[in-house]
């Protein structure tokens, strides 16, 4: 098979890519090359395989490599996730299984996204659960979490150590069990089995209702509904719930809450506006 053939996706990708790459990044001398970009014997040195064999995946020869193998040539040329991603589909027609990189801090922009609802509570949150930011309703309406210490804001650590958390709840029961089946499925999804482990048997020891719960093996894949909170201003209060993949950050999750009727509404305007609502715990 011609390696430019337009059958041969994966060897026309990683072609496209290691030219793109700049050989005085890699403390290579740019000599006279022919061609812009790394060599492939480069990129194979870089990936510690046979050049020989990358070469032929580049031509569309020789079948496809392992899944680790293509992570090692992905490592070499520095792709990003995404490209990743596109790099596995293109070999093996479906994305790598999921590995999980928590990363707490997130963008400027991302932080601007949550303040520009001003009426509507919102919260990040990463696939272990760890709420990671907020915005000022959220603050208001469910809770001061700069007021917890960071390993304390865990959304199930509150939902089932949390008296205050738990009180809030207008059915707890029901909702404590979402939350474990939504939790149980996220971790899944990005891969994070061994990152949730400690939590599940810290909650398990303290907790014999979660300890049931987690045994019960449900997944939730519900993604928005309604909520019902009593709050110590507002009183009984109804929310409607959705939940929001962050692009390019599959280990976080944007959560935003919005006020299930307009009287609801006018109440949030009127507490969120007031300056010393701020010093509230929902």
């Amino acid at each position: 098979m011609n390696e430019h053939s337009s059958n041969n996706g994966l060897g026309t990708f990683l072609r496209d890519r290691r030219m793109r790459l700049d050989p005085v990044t890699f403390g290579l001398q740019p000599g006279r090359r022919r061609t812009p970009g790394l060599r492939r014997e480069e990129v194979a040195q870089r990936a510690n395989i046979s050049p020989t064999w990358y070469t032929w995946l580049e031509q569309g020869r020789g079948g496809a490599p392992s899944a680790h193998v293509l992570d090692r040539i992905a490592k070499g040329l520095m792709l990003t996730e995404p490209e990743r991603d596109h790099l596995h589909i293109l070999a093996f027609g479906h994305p790598p299984e999921p590995r999980y990189h928590q990363q707490e801090a997130i963008t400027p922009r991302l932080q601007h996204v949550l303040d520009s609802m001003p009426l509507s509570p919102a919260i990040i949150r990463t696939a272990t659960w760890e709420v990671v930011a907020w915005n000022k309703a959220a603050t208001i309406i469910l809770t001061d979490y700069a007021k917890l210490p960071k390993g304390q804001r865990n959304i199930l650590r509150m939902m089932f150590s949390d008296v205050r958390v738990r009180a809030a709840q207008d059915d707890w029961r029901n909702v404590a069990r979402y939350v474990v089946g939504a939790f149980r499925a996220d971790a899944a999804r990005a891969g994070a089995g061994v990152e949730i482990r400690k939590l599940v048997d810290e909650l398990s020891a303290s907790s014999p209702e979660f300890k049931a719960m987690w045994a019960e093996n449900a997944i939730t894949g519900s993604r928005e509904g309604i909520k019902r909170l009593h709050h110590p201003v507002l009183g009984t209060i109804e929310l409607e719930f959705s939940n929001f993949a962050v692009e390019g950050r599959a280990d976080l999750n944007m959560m935003v809450y919005s006020p299930a009727s307009p009287d609801v509404m006018k109440q949030f305007q009127s507490l969120i506006t007031d300056a010393g609502s701020v010093l509230l715990r929902g």
